[in-house]
């Protein structure tokens, strides 16, 4: 029994919209054995976990899980509930999990996770438990594993802190991501503001080193006239006890960089007390400083955004006697509160037994070994900080406004929009007089925990505050998301609807199979339809729109990035990708597509193509206003959307049309799209109607829809790869990435409005399509094609050489295509070299001219090998771009590179074919 595959889906996934660990576990032996074989098995996993009684399990109700466990179920169920189990036990709450076989003896686990770490780790353990009881082995005691996840989840968890502040930006519907440690990111795109603890993306760093910098502060505030106590910086105990003796009476002794109150001693009158608080401090900061003690109530104001937003009274660590207990064991008796942590993760933190507390009780002429009478208060500090055990008292409602902004204006002075400000003084509730107090620091990033949890008083929603802060009423820290899956034309559609949002003024960020671009600029090539490459996007600050390419497998092993899109658009489902990822039929396929419309926040659309066999079934699940699109008018389903209110996009004629609340309107005519050559290229067609579909929701002007459409043509530079059209002497050649029947019969109808005399096709498909998907390829690339040049890519995803080419030929000699006209050549740019050769030395003959298309794996390669082999043929090879007439084809060959042009290198040398590329180019 071991575990082949551990990952966090950390969003959306197609099991939960919450986030789940999965885990891929082989049983091993245990395969096909039941829990009910196992008696002695379930009897001592029930003594061990008896909480596991309380699981309903698929029966509904407390028990469920152990009947299932005594009448028979599998072991990879049985380690899906002790993870959530131990994670329960461990404080997190976490219900759900699902079991589901994979293949033989390999089972998915998933389940709940609050702790992404945590939620790791208890897989492992589960997995470790179950096969030790199995072996009948002692697993590790569980108050241990318990207590491991516990400590787990406090060190990578947020603190109160910054959870506060993230839950308050959930509550106002603001995503966030959490980039590490406490560094957070709330909001996407050009909308974000990050946080760091409490430090904002408005908080200046020259204002947080000033506030480091306790001897530069002070002199600020000093001459802005603000009170603080007199003294200096010191570097030796000479220094020291001389600064001390000009002082006067009592002083303070701290760090000069110190924080959290560390290192800090109060009070100090004699020479022994400065030298051995000197010391002290020394450990934490070479430079000390020494003031005057200032005698008074301590308290800690938030300034938020030039406002005073809470305050509390701090009080240092005590303990009250009993007359029983020891002052070491009285502290032990305090830090079993539930409400004390070791650090911050908790309201209050422990006290710990330090040379500071020592040296407190040692000027109060006691040890930890006295005994005090009951109801004897015994100072354990004299500073009041919650990191070393103090408690606090919110004071918000008692705060003078003279004492208020005197804070703010100590606040802007250090230059920190979020700013802890401690002050000395008899009552907050009194002016700040002369003589009568003083602001003794000036933080940046303030803890909030006083706030959030005082001891007494009321909790201030101070998370929420600087949420406020950061984004105003009406902001939600969102900009527009589009997402766009289906089986063929997302990439298209994906670069489309990206360059219209680009004539509306846009700086887009876009995720396709060809790379990741930021405001039109490459900034990583290769397929990046996942959802880390949509993160990817959705960190960039530039981006003000962001249109992302999703695919099948990316959604599958790694759920969604974004929480909710504005448009969400499957542009087709048709079979591919079966046997991969546990999807195993067209059911399967649509199942995991849905994720994305369920996705879609209140208010958005889902765009739906009203043409696909599928769309009622994915109608169902769209969580957002349903908009249709169809290749023809009087489509049943458009027809009936359009009656009941409904939006659709759909062409009537060479006209592509809109119909909005009853009314129908002409958007442009195909005749001026040169995407569709005139509306001759169906498939294209199809994708305009997509694409200006999942514009109709993000308030973009017709205007601008027509200028975009006018503009956006299928060349090398806005859309490679996809029905590239060149003209080499008579010969026309079409590079596409068509790699299933789907993509191939679109293809050969886009090249059948040419009328050609001939078609000839150079085919592959990936290697880790199922056997009887290939052989469908091969069968329709037969049915449709003159003759036939089959290759295969050249990453075999887990095949033989030569076995997927097999495979496509079988499919082809199914539907009787002749020997004769088909080839087998294994490597591509091989087979595309000879393809051409073989079409140029064709003998012209009839009506019409010849045409080639070519399926590729890579477009680079492709595109380099069909170059060099005209060349190689006396020829010169010229892309075609359509017109916006419809009518004439306009066949660009020498000119400059736009990439040269603008001083930047293009990623492969087009050399006699001159044409700009916008794949990839570098300064």
């Amino acid at each position: 029994m071991k575990i082949q595959v551990i990952r966090a889906l950390e969003g959306r996934n197609i099991h939960s919209h919450s986030p789940l660990i999965e885990m891929r576990v082989d049983l091993g032996e245990y395969e096909h054995q039941p829990t009910s074989a196992y008696p002695e098995f379930v009897s001592r996993l029930l003594q061990l976990l008896p909480s596991l009684e309380e699981h309903h399990c698929s029966r509904g109700q407390p028990g469920g899980f152990v009947q299932r466990l005594r009448e028979g179920t599998y072991f990879g169920h049985v380690i899906e509930h002790v993870a959530l189990e131990l994670q329960a036990l461990a404080g997190m709450q976490v219900i759900y999990g699902k079991t589901r076989r994979a293949k033989d003896g390999v089972y998915n686990v998933f389940f709940e996770y609050e702790s992404r770490e945590a939620g790791l780790r208890a897989g492992e353990m589960a997995v470790e438990f179950v096969r030790r009881l199995l072996a009948g082995e002692e697993p590790r005691p569980v108050a241990d594993l318990v207590a491991e996840l516990q400590a787990i989840a406090l060190r990578t968890g947020l603190g109160p802190s910054t959870q506060a502040i993230v839950e308050a930006a959930r509550r106002r519907g603001i995503p966030y991501y959490r980039l590490g440690g406490s560094l957070i990111q709330l909001g996407y795109g050009a909308k974000q503001r990050r946080i760091w603890a409490t430090i904002t993306a408005r908080t200046g760093c020259i204002g947080v080193d000033i506030a480091s910098d306790k001897t530069l502060t002070k002199r600020l505030l000093e001459e802005a006239g603000i009170p603080v106590p007199a003294g200096g910086t010191v570097t030796d105990e000479t220094e020291a006890l001389e600064l001390a003796r000009s002082l006067g009476g009592p002083v303070v002794v701290k760090p000069q960089d110190g924080n959290q109150g560390k290192g800090v001693t109060l009070n100090l009158r004699t020479e022994a007390e400065i030298r051995a608080a000197f010391r002290l401090a020394q450990r934490y900061a070479a430079r000390v400083i020494i003031e005057r003690y200032i005698p008074g109530r301590q308290y800690r104001v938030l300034v938020v955004g030039g406002e005073v937003v809470a305050a509390a009274e701090r009080i240092p660590a005590r303990v009250v006697g009993d007359g029983r207990h020891s002052l070491r064991e009285l502290i032990e008796l305090v830090n079993q509160d539930p409400r004390r942590g070791e650090g911050h993760e908790k309201p209050l933190t422990k006290i710990r037994i330090d040379p500071v507390v020592e040296l407190t009780l040692a000027r109060q002429h006691l040890d930890l070994d006295y005994v005090p009478a009951k109801g004897e208060q015994v100072r354990l500090r004299d500073n009041a900080n919650l990191s070393t055990g103090g408690t606090a008292t919110d004071v918000t409602d008692q705060v003078h406004p003279q004492v208020a902004d005197l804070c703010v204006r100590a606040a802007r002075i250090v230059g920190l929009d979020v700013a802890g400000v401690d002050l000395v003084m008899p009552d907050i509730a009194q002016p700040l007089l002369p003589g009568g107090g003083a602001v003794i620091e000036v933080n940046a990033a303030p803890g909030l925990r006083m706030h959030l949890y005082p001891s007494a008083g009321k909790p201030r929603a101070v998370g929420a505050r600087i949420v406020d802060w950061l984004f105003p009423a009406g902001d939600r820290g969102r900009i527009p998301i589009v997402a766009i899956t289906g089986t063929n034309g997302k990439t298209t559609v994906t670069r489309l609807v990206n360059h219209i949002l680009q004539q509306a003024g846009y700086k887009t960020g876009m995720t396709t199979s060809d790379g990741i671009y930021i405001d039109g600029r490459c900034v990583l090539s290769g397929d990046t339809t996942g959802p880390r490459s949509a993160r990817t996007v959705l960190m960039d600050d530039r981006v003000e729109a962001a249109v992302l390419e999703t695919a099948r497998g990316g959604i599958i092993r790694g759920g969604l990035a974004f929480d909710y899109c504005d448009v969400a658009c499957v542009t087709n489902i048709s079979a591919d990708h079966l046997g991969q990822d546990g999807v195993e039929t067209l059911a399967d396929l649509v199942n995991v597509k849905t994720l994305l419309l369920e996705a879609v926040r209140p208010g958005g659309a889902a765009v739906l193509n009203a043409d696909d066999p599928q769309m009622l079934l994915l109608l169902q699940h769209a969580a957002g206003e349903p908009i249709l699109f169809a290749r023809k008018a009087d489509n049943i389903n458009v027809r009936k959307h359009v009656v009941q209110g409904g939006r659709a996009v759909y062409r009537r004629q060479n006209d592509l049309v809109i119909a909005e609340q009853g009314k129908e309107r002409v958007l442009i005519s195909f005749s001026q799209v040169p995407l569709t050559a005139g509306g001759r290229l169906a498939h294209n067609v199809e994708n305009v109607l997509a694409a200006v579909a999942c514009c109709l929701n993000l308030g973009l002007q017709d205007a601008v829809l027509r200028q975009a459409l006018m503009t956006f043509h299928p060349d090398l530079e806005q859309n490679p790869g996809r029905f590239n059209h060149f003209r080499i002497g008579r010969l026309n050649v079409v590079l596409d990435y068509g790699h299933n029947p789907a993509g191939f019969r679109a293809t050969y109808e886009a090249v059948q409005a040419f009328k050609p005399r001939t078609v000839r096709a150079v085919i592959g498909v990936p290697g880790d399509r199922c056997d009887s998907l290939i052989i469908a390829a091969g069968r329709t690339a037969g049915a449709l094609f003159d003759q036939l040049t089959i290759k295969e890519d050249q990453e075999l995803r887990g095949r033989k050489p030569g076995e997927v080419a097999a495979l496509l030929v079988r499919g082809a000699l199914q539907v009787g295509f002749a020997e004769e006209n088909l080839r087998v050549i294994l490597d591509e740019r091989e087979a595309i070299r000879e393809a051409v050769r073989q079409s140029l030395a064709a003998k012209p003959g009839g009506p019409g001219e010849d045409w080639l298309v070519i399926f590729f794996e890579k477009y680079q390669p492709a595109l380099t090998e069909l170059l060099a082999t005209a060349r190689s043929c006396g020829r010169e090879a010229k892309l075609v771009r359509y017109a916006t007439t419809g009518e004439a084809a306009v066949q660009q060959g020498q000119r400059p590179l736009a990439a040269a042009a603008a001083g930047r290198q293009a990623t492969w040398d087009l050399q006699r074919l001159a044409i700009p590329s916008r794949r990839c180019s570098v300064d």
